[in-house]
């Protein structure tokens, strides 16, 4: 059957503004994996994603990968198809286009600051509030982290190891190395902070107490507020 194409919505330009303007960044990130060889599902997509960039980025909702790809057909940086009668099961796969590729190359050239990092570490603020947690709870949530940190890493090196000597991965194998070198790193300092709360421990169980109270500044900061 004949690729679909969405012609995009005439409002989408008013004030003279292209759609592409406004995309965020999942949306390059999905038009991204469409940009290596070959046509892929949704299904397919959430596979690659979950492979590559959910080690240094996102990991996506099947659901989100298919609002994106209708974006991204609308503005007509995708085409999809259905597989044919044949097929056991009716499935409709996606491809970039030239004007999607053009875009994406323009996004992914550009001259703006891709912005620093955005780190959301649940377990550290679970640390951060750990006066308020029994200290032997507090362990076994580092060390599971440590053991599903490992698990990852495993995942990571798997995922190198499937794309050696694919010229169209070397740079997603540049990014999965950083991946890789990143969880090692995380498995480090968890275990540096399993021996700082150990040390911790000691120290408050030296002082007569279990547990420890988060230490006040050495000198009065302004407008902050002083743990009682």
């Amino acid at each position: 059957m004949a690729a679909r194409r969405t012609t995009p919505h005439p409002a989408a330009h008013q004030d003279g503004e292209r759609p592409a303007d406004a995309l965020p960044p999942t949306a390059w990130a999905v038009l991204g994996l469409l940009s290596f060889p070959g046509e892929r599902t949704g299904y397919e997509l959430k596979k690659w994603a979950d492979a590559s960039l959910r080690f240094f980025y996102w990991s996506p909702a099947i659901s989100q990968i298919y609002a994106e790809l209708r974006r991204l057909e609308a503005l007509g940086y995708a085409t999809s198809r259905r597989s044919g009668p044949d097929a056991p099961r009716t499935k409709r796969s996606y491809a970039i286009t030239e004007e999607g590729r053009t875009a994406l190359a323009a996004w992914a050239d550009g001259g703006q600051d891709a912005g620093p990092p955005v780190l959301k570490h649940p377990l550290l603020l679970r640390v951060w509030l750990g006066h308020l947690t029994a200290p032997d709870h507090l362990r076994t949530l580092v060390a599971e982290h440590v053991a599903r940190t490992r698990g990852e890493l495993k995942e990571v090196r798997d995922a190198l190891g499937r794309a050696d000597g694919a010229e169209a991965w070397s740079h997603p194998q540049v990014a999965l190395r950083w991946s890789e070198r990143r969880l090692e790193s995380e498995v480090e300092l968890a275990e540096a902070m399993l021996a700082d709360l150990d040390a911790l421990d000691a120290a408050g169980a030296a002082r007569g107490r279990p547990g420890s109270v988060p230490p006040g500044p050495r000198q009065p900061v302004a407008d902050a507020p002083t743990p009682g």
